[in-house]
């Protein structure tokens, strides 16, 4: 019975041990279904994991069907989601991260050694099963470790969705923007044409004098230089919306509509702008995650100090001249040289590393949403002052030239030189609306999102949309 119950008892602790080892399985949406979540609440859309031919189809479809439309910002938006390959390959880093928390979740797997001896006539067979105990032990510290990883992962991938709705939405607005100067400058350049045909027919008759002329001629020249760098800059802002857009081929030719959104009646008054951040802010999430982490990693690195290695194994051995010979042997690291003390030390430095950051994070993200939030209200300002004030008193003023031109008080010369006057006005009116809602997507990225790294108010203005000179 004695020589039937060691290796009974060790089969039964291996079975034991392995079907311990086999709890730890794939979860079937992969974790994607708490990344959609955290991603809807915070941009109000669908995110989407391609993972099969079938879905690229359904994919490719609903892209064929928005792109069949002038592209509104929320379209722009959902085939970002859909379709963008930076995003959906951020999204495959949550199957490693669940791989590494599936394995941790399992013992590493027992060695068996065999060895053939002999001795003269004798024959020695020795068998050896180790199994690692240490991590049975440390399982459960060590799953938690992976789970709250994984955790930082799904917040990191709901966090890349965040950000690139954000950039996509300001792609578009800069692309619409782009698009309408190039519109209004081609106007202007149709205007200072026939300004400097006229100015050279008048000359060549002797009723213009060649300053004259030539004033004509050099706004006719700026124009003309000012409608080609709008015009390269409405191709720069279109492929940057591209390339968020994952979008190639005959997609690219898709149409944007003729002007921006109108403003909107009222600004947003957020009265606890910073307490929605430090609620909603992905990247603060992602700090406290890595904290709890560290924390536990901490434990683990001090619960194993001096022993690091154990292992226990079973051992049978067999001779064609001796008895069975049946017995275990126990495996573990002296800590004679290496107390673990300095693997402790850098925990602890790695953590309160960490503990900084994060409150340095948390600092500025208050600061950040401050800010974000008065960009937003002086760019709706700004653009409310040059919808209801500049550009009607421009127009009021076009108008009034236009009357004393009818009645023969001023040359067509000094209405065209009014109408000049009026280019740096309509490009600006168009910049402050670009403005807006480009810091309105800021200030949303500020309370939900990582930090704001967009447009900040006072951005240099593009070269397409300076002021033709010459008068």
């Amino acid at each position: 019975m004695r020589t039937i119950s060691i290796p009974l008892r060790a089969t039964v602790f291996s079975l034991a041990v392995a079907t311990l080892g086999g709890c730890a399985t794939f979860s079937q949406d992969g974790g994607f279904d708490a990344v959609g979540s955290l991603a809807k609440e915070r941009i109000g859309k669908e995110v989407k994991w391609v993972k099969s031919d079938a879905d690229a189809m359904t994919v490719d479809a609903t892209v064929k069907q928005l792109l069949s439309k002038p592209l509104a910002v929320d379209d722009a938006v959902t085939i970002a989601l859909m379709n963008n390959k930076g995003l959906q390959a951020s999204y495959a880093e949550l199957g490693i991260a669940e791989a590494d928390l599936v394995q941790a979740g399992r013992l590493r797997n027992p060695s068996f050694s065999f060895g053939r001896l002999t001795r003269g006539d004798e024959i020695e067979y020795e068998r050896k099963l180790m199994l690692p105990i240490l991590g049975l032990l440390t399982m459960p510290l060590t799953t938690k470790i992976e789970s709250r990883r994984f955790e930082q992962v799904q917040l990191r991938a709901a966090s890349d969705a965040v950000r690139i709705a954000d950039d996509t939405r300001r792609a578009y607005f800069s692309a619409v923007a782009a698009q309408e100067t190039v519109k209004y400058m081609e106007q202007v350049k149709t205007a200072a044409e026939a300004g400097a045909d006229l100015a050279r027919r008048m000359a060549a008759v002797g009723n213009w004098s060649k300053l004259q002329q030539a004033r004509e001629q050099s706004f006719y020249a700026d124009a003309t230089a000012q409608l080609a760098r709008a015009r390269q800059t409405l191709s720069g802002e279109r492929e940057r919306l591209i390339r968020l857009l994952g979008l190639w081929g005959a997609n690219t030719e898709f149409k944007l509509p003729d002007r921006l959104p109108d403003l909107p009646k009222a600004p947003r008054d957020i009265a606890d702008a910073e307490a929605q951040a430090m609620q909603n802010r992905l990247d603060l999430m992602m700090a406290k995650r890595e904290l709890a982490g560290l924390a536990d990693s901490l434990g683990l690195t001090r619960t194993t100090r001096f022993i690091n290695v154990l292992e226990v194994g079973y051992q049978r051995n067999t001779s064609n001249q001796q008895p069975r010979q049946t017995g275990y042997e126990i495996e573990f690291q002296i800590p004679l040289f290496d107390w673990g003390g300095a693997r402790v030390a850098k925990a602890e430095a790695v953590y309160m590393q960490s503990v900084n950051r994060a409150s340095e994070m948390a600092i500025n993200a208050r600061s950040e949403v401050r800010e974000a939030y008065g960009n937003y209200r002086t760019a709706f300002d700004l653009a409310k002052h040059y919808r209801d004030e500049i550009v009607p008193l421009k127009k009021r003023i076009s108008d009034e030239q236009l009357l004393r031109y009818n009645g023969m008080l001023v040359s067509v010369f000094e209405l065209m030189a009014d109408a000049r006057a009026q280019v740096t006005s309509v490009n600006a009116s168009i910049e402050a609306l670009r403005d807006y809602w480009m810091a309105e997507s800021a200030l949303q990225m500020a309370l939900t999102g990582r930090s704001a790294t967009g447009v900040a108010m006072g951005a240099a203005k593009s070269g397409a949309t300076a002021e033709p000179a010459g008068h």
